[in-house]
């Protein structure tokens, strides 16, 4: 049995939850929908949420802890939220609000502009920190890395744009050779 697949989710006062084929949860941060396989069974018992496989075939036991998580996501996110922060360091690298789009300096010839997809939230903190909010935790974490590939942070000097907390693993540079 799957540790985690066998874990209850507590659902929170203020979410309601549309049990089916087809799971609506609704929260004070927003709506969430998923369509779960037919091989695990979804069912509520008072304010618990509980997740069971049919079989116990290869198949089902793969998404019994896939779908348990993804459902506790969509639970967290309609009442709590996620955010995830965005640093970009580097000399004239910078974050700005171009209307509603995000404006990236990142050392190209023109500022690279991201749309942010519907449900989440673009705020900045200065101009080398950026926070993105949301109740779907999947298209959070899409549009910051995203936002991240233009311009990953390098070993060398650690310029780049990075996830808040991230380590980057550095390198020493370049030692000079004997002269002869």
């Amino acid at each position: 049995m799957s540790r985690i697949g066998k874990r209850v989710i507590p659902v929170p006062a203020g979410a309601t939850i549309t049990l089916g084929p087809v799971v609506t949860v609704t929260g004070p941060k927003g709506t969430l929908t998923r369509t779960f396989r037919s091989e695990v069974t979804i069912a509520q018992e008072g304010s618990d949420l509980t997740v069971t496989r049919k079989g116990d075939d290869k198949t089902s036991r793969s998404l019994h802890g896939l779908s348990r998580t993804l459902l506790a996501n969509m639970v967290q996110g309609v009442t709590t939220g996620f955010a995830k922060t965005l640093e970009i360091i580097g000399v004239g690298y910078r974050f700005q609000m171009a209307g509603s789009k995000l404006a990236v300096i990142a050392g190209f010839s023109h500022p690279q502009e991201f749309e942010p997809p519907s449900g989440v939230e673009i705020k900045l903190e200065g101009a080398n920190k950026v926070t993105l909010s949301g109740c779907d935790k999947q298209a959070i974490g899409d549009f910051a890395a995203e936002i991240r590939s233009i311009r990953p942070p390098e070993p060398y000097k650690g310029k780049g744009i990075k996830y808040q907390g991230e380590k980057i693993r550095r390198k020493a540079g370049k030692t000079g050779g004997k002269k002869k």
